[in-house]
């Protein structure tokens, strides 16, 4: 037998392998779905950790939604007036969703903790309007880990309310420092982990990619 016919008895053997691995694969794959059920109510997510992504993330669900024609909502908690690239593609689109840019700016800028309570408890009473009223499949609540974080909402009772959420509404919170009650309250938590990022080599947020 010739080296060729080598290779190709081999390159036989490992196509033939893999295939038999795939279909065990998918054989357990379709045993462990047939075991699930889909759920009765909306789901609470958390996206928190130190890392970038967890708005991102959030906004890449929001596009997912959109797509199958679900009705969706949004309140940024933090981020107030500046200007991001999520909120300026929303404007134009104003009849895909309800965006609500809230709060009054990040923490160090406003430098008013009574200002910032009064920003939050606007935001969270807005929020509860939109997760409680039966009118939304997705309400993405930004930045909301924070306001917990700085003690500007009281964290057992927006757990309480969040149980509450209407039974067809998702809920995703994002911000890091996501409260110990919130992510045992969830049905999912992301933990988002920095590895690197280029702001610790002294590069500037840059529009399009970090907001």
């Amino acid at each position: 037998m010739t080296e060729t016919e080598d290779s190709a008895r081999a390159e036989t053997h490992r196509a033939e392998a893999h295939r038999a691995e795939m279909k065990r694969v998918q054989a357990e794959h379709r045993a462990r779905m047939k075991m699930k059920q889909k759920s009765e109510r909306g789901l609470l997510a958390v996206h928190t950790g130190d890392g970038k992504g967890k708005s991102t993330a959030a906004f890449g669900t929001i596009i997912r939604a959109l797509g199958w024609g679900r009705s969706v909502g949004v309140v940024q908690f933090i981020k107030g007036t500046w200007k991001t690239g999520e909120n300026e593609f929303f404007k134009r689109f104003p009849d895909l969703l309800t965006f609500k840019r809230m709060g009054d700016g990040f923490t160090w800028d406003t430098q008013d903790r009574d200002q910032d309570i009064r920003a939050a408890k606007a935001a969270w009473d807005a929020a509860q309007e939109m997760f409680t009223g039966g009118e939304y499949d997705l309400v993405v609540l930004d930045e909301l880990s924070i306001a917990l974080r700085y003690e500007y909402l009281e964290v057992a009772d927006v757990v309480e309310a969040l149980a509450g959420r209407h039974p067809r509404t998702t809920v995703i919170v994002t911000g890091r420092d996501a409260p110990a009650a919130l992510i045992e309250s969830a049905d999912l938590v992301t933990e988002m982990t920095k590895v690197k990022h280029p702001f610790d080599a002294g590069i500037k947020a840059a529009s399009g990619f970090d907001y």
